[in-house]
């Protein structure tokens, strides 16, 4: 764990205090911030001269001034957020921006979304991607709050000389709209929320898990400007945001399944910390706890049935793209020990794959692989569904001749 060169024992103890929260996640985590996609400086030596290096990147003025009616405040909210939580975990400044972004529109605390929204955009966020950050809210806070927050976000722009509206980042249509959502809410949460709605009367929880696959993964979740990944790492910052403690397990878990390590999705909260505060951060980093000590315990490989149907007009296609990206992963990553395909005789569209890997990290690590992102983009409008099913090996030491 990287530290600063401080004399001052205050600095940390400060950070320990923060670093303790997360220890059983910490041991793979870079324990110093990025200033934009490179990292801070580590030659400043302490919070306080790191705490003003950020706040005039941020918002182009000076911290720790001593002005104003509450000067002994300000010194303590400043040096802790662009001190101390600038300091910890391994995000990038662009990711902290819009993590905070959308913790505070979440909040409806929108005087102070004014001033992060133009600090994003200081730090290289593209005014598409803090409005799709923005609009990532809708499904967990409900619109006429979104709405609050487009409407504060839209007067930075109007300020910056950006022109309204911004370009369109709609991919689906009418027609494929629940196809495209379903592919992905499939791929993250394999089995959607269907049993938790089963038995609303008169069937009306067969209609929200349709209006949740439809809105949230197909309208928004498809949109352009942030990738899934990103989607969901400040999707978790709204559940810790809004006390929706009973999805942040479910959540975690969709954080991994889109590439976000269990180091990452813990860092995104402890950036929400001085928002959200304390209890609300303990009780999401508790869950990742418990959820990354889960996995870590159930074995070492993680073995993983992947059931795929396929558009039947494309599935040559398909099936050159699959082979390909199978022999490349088997061929370069060691930590992939098994990728067997399977077509069914009868059904040659409807796809098993039988999914080995030597642990966890092996697996994250092969998400972002270019061949695997290749094959993944490449085929996404041909799949038309995709259940990831996660399993438990009966026999955990035989092994495959």
């Amino acid at each position: 764990m990287t530290t600063y060169n401080s004399k001052k024992t205050t600095i940390l103890i400060m950070k320990k205090t923060i670093l303790s929260i997360t220890i059983a996640l910490a041991a793979g985590a870079n324990g110093h911030a990025q200033a934009t996609n490179d990292h801070v400086d580590e030659n400043k030596t302490d919070r306080t001269e790191l705490c003003r290096h950020n706040y005039r990147m941020l918002f182009g003025g000076e911290a720790l001034t001593g002005k104003g009616t509450d000067p002994e405040m300000m010194d303590i909210l400043q040096k802790f957020i662009f001190g101390d939580v600038f300091a910890t975990g391994n995000l990038t400044v662009k990711q902290r921006e819009l993590i905070t972004c959308v913790t505070l529109a979440s909040m409806q605390t929108l005087p102070q979304l004014t001033a992060h929204a133009g600090a994003a955009l200081n730090v290289g966020a593209t005014p598409e991607e803090l409005r799709e950050a923005i609009y990532l809210t809708a499904p967990f806070i409900g619109f006429p709050k979104t709405l609050n927050a487009v409407a504060t976000v839209n007067e930075v722009f109007a300020k910056r000389g950006i022109s309204l509206p911004l370009k369109n980042q709609a991919s689906v249509t009418e027609g494929t709209r629940h196809a495209r959502g379903a592919a992905i809410q499939d791929s993250l949460y394999s089995g959607g929320i269907s049993a938790v709605m089963e038995g609303v009367p008169d069937g009306l929880g067969d209609d929200v898990a349709r209006m949740l696959t439809d809105y949230f993964f197909g309208d928004i979740y498809t949109r352009g400007a942030l990738d899934i990944g990103t989607r969901e790492l400040l999707g978790y910052c709204i559940l810790a945001a809004i006390g929706a403690d009973s999805q942040l397990q479910s959540h975690y878990h969709g954080n991994i399944k889109a590439g976000n390590s269990p180091e990452t999705v813990a860092a995104a909260i402890v950036q929400c910390l001085p928002y959200i505060g304390f209890p609300a951060a303990i009780k999401a980093l508790k869950t990742i706890r418990q959820e990354y000590t889960k996995t870590a315990a159930a074995g070492a490989k993680l073995v993983r049935l992947s059931k795929i149907v396929v558009d039947p007009a494309r599935i040559d296609e398909y099936n050159a793209m699959l082979k390909e990206e199978i022999e490349t992963s088997v061929a370069v990553e060691p930590g992939v020990l098994t990728l067997y395909a399977m077509a069914e005789k009868d059904a040659p569209n409807k796809i098993a794959i039988l999914e080995i890997y030597a642990d966890r990290d092996a697996y994250e690590s092969h998400l972002k692989t270019p061949h695997f992102i290749k094959y993944k983009q490449g085929t996404l409008d041909m799949v038309k569904d995709l259940q990831l099913i996660d399993t438990n090996p009966l026999i955990p030491d035989m092994k495959i001749k």
